[in-house]
């Protein structure tokens, strides 16, 4: 992870000081819906469990600072997410069971906006802060459980739907997320299935949906006038 960044951070200031752009900032408020969960194949493999069909949804708001240069930049982001999979049992007397955790998620992502649209990738770091069992009407903690950082990929692509000046702007974009690393600890072998139903798998979470961006220019560093010394500018 930290070597991803780094190299991420290296391409962009090489290119920055090969093409001597300007160098502007801006800041948001963000908030993501859509589908949640995670994916393991133990509950694929265990008989009579089974990923619930309908989609669980999830929720996150957060902000972000952009350092950009004509149209690449990197988004630094900060989100407080909510997530939830629940978890189908089909041929035993068990009722069905859900998880549900929350995290507070540091985004990296490049992002290149060209023409009123936006490309986004790169990666995620989780910190887990709270994770629950559900079933029935019975909630148990076993945040003990789970790995306390969890690492993703994050893709996205969206596009301006008001404001274009450069100040002010929202934005609405699609944004898909999975998890790289195995949420539950290594040594735990009762989640998200019991004991001995299957061989030991990876859980991986996930997420696809709708993020939406009130994004404001803070400023730029450049001239501001022929032959003065570069400072910083408001927009």
């Amino acid at each position: 992870m930290r070597k991803l960044l780094f190299i991420l951070l290296a391409f962009m200031a090489i290119q920055l000081h090969a093409q001597k752009q300007i160098v502007w900032f801006d800041a948001g408020l963000k908030a993501q819906y859509g589908a949640s969960g995670f994916y393991s194949k133990a509950v694929e493999n265990a008989t009579g469990y089974n990923h619930e069909l309908g989609l669980t949804s999830g929720f996150g708001y957060g902000g972000k600072l952009g350092i950009n240069w004509q149209y690449n930049g990197l988004s630094l982001e900060a989100f407080y997410n909510k997530s939830r999979q629940d978890i189908e049992v089909t041929n035993t007397g068990e009722s069905g069971y859900s998880y549900e955790w929350k995290a507070a998620d540091i985004y990296a992502l490049y992002r290149n906006a060209k023409n009123l649209g936006y490309f986004e990738l790169g990666p995620k770091v989780s910190l887990l802060q709270k994770m629950d069992k559900i079933t029935g009407n019975q909630r148990a903690d076993v945040k003990e459980s789970f790995n306390n950082t969890n690492f993703a990929g994050v893709l996205g692509f969206g596009a301006n739907i008001m404001g274009n000046d450069g100040s002010f702007s929202g934005i609405l974009g699609l944004r898909f997320e999975y998890g790289f690393t195995d949420i539950v600890k290594t040594d735990v072998n009762n989640h998200p299935i019991p004991a001995g139903l299957a061989g030991r798998e990876t859980t991986n979470p996930y997420f696809a949906g709708l993020v939406f961006e009130l994004n404001w220019g803070i400023g730029y560093f450049g001239r501001a006038q022929c032959g003065a010394r570069s400072k910083f500018i408001m927009f």
